[in-house]
Formats: structure tokens, C-alpha cells, sequence
């Protein structure tokens, strides 16, 4: 992309950019603090012309019912001067939308300056960790967008993301933390949790590792209030909302490339490292199930070096065949 512009940022909204061009729209976006505020500026004016759109159709509908309903009671009477009212309603219909729009614009613009938002956007194989006003931290994955407030307000917290982001929320009572995407909202008052959610996916989650969240669907798919150890996953097609149990910081491994474990067998483990290598384990009939490991383990760059540190502990031996991993009990 030789040039980015506003129709290319309406396109990037719409959904209607190649994979290719999207990248380009994030690393243009990354070039400087100008472009960022650009680009936000742009969402801004698109989504406000989303509402704009709404607001004249809706006074459009509203005054041509009443004027029907004027023509039909004097038409019989005065009908020349019915025409010429017809014609004064009509404009006058006109000038009350803009009336309307414009009561709108000002009241959006005029509060906008008491909060003014900023965006961070993220690209392939690239994290970011952003530290807000109120002391919170938020890592964001790659290929995603953070947008929150320079200051939060004295009522409320909110941010909204499309990608996937860690959150360590601080906690004040006063003023709740909230999350939000087009598919659910996450509600905190502290807490620790992943979220993921973007146009792209259609599988909406909420990992909860420390504290307690409120997730509820936007579309009315209903709410639920979470644990610690539950992932709440929301099919934004079927409206359908699951919760399950999990080992939820793994969700969160990307952020910090920390593995922890709790009194994990080797079942358990060979399942976590499956999951986050995608490689296949095999385990030996003889393999002791009945060890258990506890602790941090840093994710390394192959799966390979995790079972270096592992196999001293629990007494395994493996072989790396391809992309299988045979694992067995160390003689």
C-alpha cells in the first residue's frame, strides 16, 4: 500500500482489506505517535458517521408520518395549500435532522477533550505492554488493537480490544473496569485474566486467573460470573456460551513465556506441552504417573529444551521424532 487515507481505514473497518493490506494499515499505524492519533482521529469520524446515518433515518421516519397524517386531514380542504405546507414540512423536516445531527456532534465533540483516547496497534510476532492512568497493565497480543483513555473518568474503567490481551487490573471499587469488543464485555473490580475476541474469529473467550469477572454477550446471549480455573467461550454465530475448566494461565503463557505447574503429573504436563508446541506426545505404558512437579518453568524456544530441565526432576526420558515426542521412564 503506496498511500494510507481515510478510505483505506473505512475499508480496514468494514472488514473489506486483504490480509496484506491490513498489515500494511498496522505498520503505517506504527510509524509514528502522528499516525496513531490519525488513525484514531479517522475510527472516530467513521463510527460517528455510523450513528449520524441512524439518527437522520430515524427523524426522516418520524417526520414524514406526521406529515401523511397532516396531508390526509387537510387534503380535503385545502388542498393547494396543503401543497405548499407539504413543501414547507419537507424542508422543514430537513433542517430538523440537521438540527438533530448537529446537537449530536456538538454534545460527542464537546465532552471528547475531558477524555481523550489513544490506540495501540500490534502487528505479526510483535507484543506490546501498556500501562494505564489508573496503575493497570495491559500486555496485547500480535495482530490486535487496545483503545482506553489517557484518564479514566471518576465513574468508570473501560477499554475496548479486537485481538487477544492480558490484563492485571488494579483494584478500586469505586469505579469498575470494563472490557469490551462487539461480541461480550468482561466487568473486574481487580483482577488478573486473557481476552480474546476479533471480527476475524468467531469463538469470543475470557480466561480467569486471579479474582473474579462478569462476562455477558452483547447480543443478549446472557451473563455469568467467573472463578478462578474457568474459561468462558462465546460462539458469536450461534449465540451459544460455554464455560469449562482449565488450567487458565496457560491462556496467558504468551504474555510472560512463564509455564506454570501445581502438583502436575506427567499427563498433565505432556498436555500442557502439546498445547503450547503443537507437537504430539506419546507416554510409555511403564511411564510412573504418580510424580508430580510444581513450579515456573520459562517457555524456551523448543519443546526440547522444557524437557532438558524436566526430565532430572521427574526421571523421564525422551526422543524427538519429527513432530512427535516419545517420553518414558528413566532406568
Amino acid at each position: 500500500m503506496k498511500k494510507t487515507g481515510y478510505r483505506e481505514i473505512v475499508r480496514f473497518f468494514d472488514n473489506e482489506c486483504s490480509e496484506d493490506e491490513r498489515q500494511a494499515i498496522i505498520r503505517w499505524v506504527n510509524e509514528s505517535d502522528e499516525h496513531a492519533r490519525l488513525f484514531f482521529a479517522w475510527e472516530e469520524i467513521y463510527f460517528l458517521g455510523k450513528q449520524n446515518d441512524r439518527d437522520e433515518k430515524l427523524s426522516l421516519q418520524k417526520a414524514e408520518r406526521k406529515l401523511e397524517y397532516f396531508i390526509e386531514a387537510e387534503k380535503n380542504k385545502h388542498l393547494v395549500k396543503t401543497r405548499r405546507l407539504y413543501c414547507l414540512f419537507k424542508y422543514a423536516a430537513v433542517v430538523a435532522v440537521l438540527l438533530v445531527v448537529s446537537v449530536f456532534s456538538f454534545n460527542y465533540w464537546s465532552s471528547s477533550p475531558q477524555e481523550k483516547w489513544l490506540s495501540v496497534v500490534t502487528g505479526s510476532q510483535e507484543t506490546k505492554d501498556i500501562v494505564l492512568s489508573d496503575g493497570s497493565r495491559v500486555w496485547l497480543n500480535e495482530n490486535s488493537v487496545l483503545k482506553y483513555p489517557e484518564n479514566f473518568s471518576t465513574a468508570e474503567r473501560e477499554v475496548k480490544v479486537e485481538g487477544e490481551a492480558y490484563f492485571e487490573v488494579n483494584k478500586d471499587r469505586h469505579r469498575p473496569f470494563t472490557v469490551y469488543n462487539d461480541a461480550m464485555s468482561v466487568q473486574v473490580l481487580g483482577t488478573k485474566f486473557n481476552f480474546k475476541a476479533s471480527p476475524s474469529c468467531r469463538i469470543a473467550e475470557a480466561s480467569l486467573i486471579e479474582g473474579e469477572i462478569k462476562v455477558k454477550g452483547n447480543k443478549d446471549e446472557g451473563s455469568i460470573t467467573l472463578v478462578p480455573g474457568q474459561r468462558v467461550e462465546l460462539n458469536t454465530v450461534t449465540g451459544r456460551m460455554n464455560v469449562r475448566e482449565s488450567n487458565t494461565a496457560l491462556d496467558a503463557v504468551w504474555h510472560d513465556n512463564l509455564i506454570p505447574f501445581k502438583n502436575a503429573n506427567i499427563f498433565s504436563i505432556a498436555e500442557t506441552l502439546e498445547t503450547l508446541y503443537k507437537v504430539d506426545i506419546i507416554l510409555s505404558p511403564d511411564i510412573d504417573g504418580t510424580e508430580t512437579y510444581s513450579g515456573v518453568l520459562r517457555k524456551k524456544e523448543s519443546v526440547g529444551d522444557v524437557l532438558e530441565i524436566l526430565q532430572n526432576t521427574l526421571h523421564i526420558c525422551y526422543e524427538i521424532r519429527q513432530n512427535t515426542i516419545f517420553l518414558s521412564q528413566k532406568k
